[in-house]
């Protein structure tokens, strides 16, 4: 896999949180940004000519939860089942584990250091929303209501850490790549994993996607731009016996290996 070179940092001009970041990213450099009209969610309001330009794409963006917690988080497009906000059924962007994972090393470390984790959670999320590009892509986010996306500190942080991953961005040949299978949206197990070992985690079924199937499966393994080594599972989220029980007998019929969280734990 070659290095990208180009990165362009969307945002839509109706997101507070995409304008907080991108105002913020705009005074610390010289960034390629793309502001677009409407919502960022939704494939159609987006210029495939400009986007098509670049090597990879970083939507800066707003995060809503019904629960309203205080997050900064980062995950990839796309959609496993319906696709009730942009993109397709079924489909999921193109994403580079180990750009998610540097990424997200600098957003906990950019965190800790302007002490903004004594308010916010960093944390991954599993794979969710549009649009459907066919570009290297993530998201990155303040959440979840209106005082948190307009936080100046918060928009700050992630404007410092999409400067830092892309100045350091390199190849790592010592990661090991892994998609994520099983527990919650927010993904306590694999953010411990995505930074506490040598795994570099690119896309993340969640426990509300399952049960797996071979479509699934393999949009995650292709979607991802390094070879895959593996697939993580988060066991206990896997729902009942005959969920998991269906989720070993796809990844054995696709001859994918996979290592559940306990063993990764306990190499370490």
């Amino acid at each position: 896999m070659a290095l990208y070179q180009n990165f362009l940092i969307v945002a839509s001009k109706l997101d507070l949180a995409g304008i907080n970041i991108t105002t913020h990213l705009s005074q610390l450099g010289n960034f390629n940004f793309y502001l677009c009209d409407k919502e960022a969610v939704y494939t159609e309001n987006l210029d495939m000519d400009k986007i098509n330009k670049y090597d990879f794409i970083i939507f800066a963006s707003k995060h809503q939860s019904e629960k309203q917690e205080k997050t900064l988080s980062i995950h990839a497009p796309g959609n496993w089942r319906d696709a009730d906000f942009g993109g397709e059924k079924g489909k999921v962007c193109p994403t580079s584990a180990l750009f998610v994972k540097q990424l997200f090393e600098k957003l906990n470390e950019n965190a800790e250091k302007h002490d903004l984790t004594r308010h916010y959670k960093v944390t991954l999320e599993a794979t969710h929303h549009g649009p459907l590009i066919n570009k290297p892509c993530l998201f990155i986010e303040i959440g979840s209501t209106e005082a948190e996306w307009k936080d100046a500190r918060a928009g700050f942080v992630i404007a410092q850490t999409i400067r830092d991953a892309i100045e350091t961005f390199k190849e790592n040949p010592y990661n090991e790549i892994a998609i994520a299978i099983g527990g919650p949206h927010y993904c306590p197990n694999f953010n411990k994993i995505q930074l506490k070992s040598n795994i570099a985690i690119s896309h993340i079924i969640p426990q509300y996607s399952l049960p797996l199937n071979e479509e699934m499966l393999k949009e995650a393994i292709n979607k991802t731009e390094e070879e895959v080594d593996f697939a993580l599972l988060d066991w206990k989220g896997l729902g009942n016996a005959e969920q998991r029980q269906q989720a070993l007998s796809v990844l054995d019929k696709l001859y994918v290996r996979y290592e559940k969280i306990e063993e990764i734990n306990k190499r370490g």
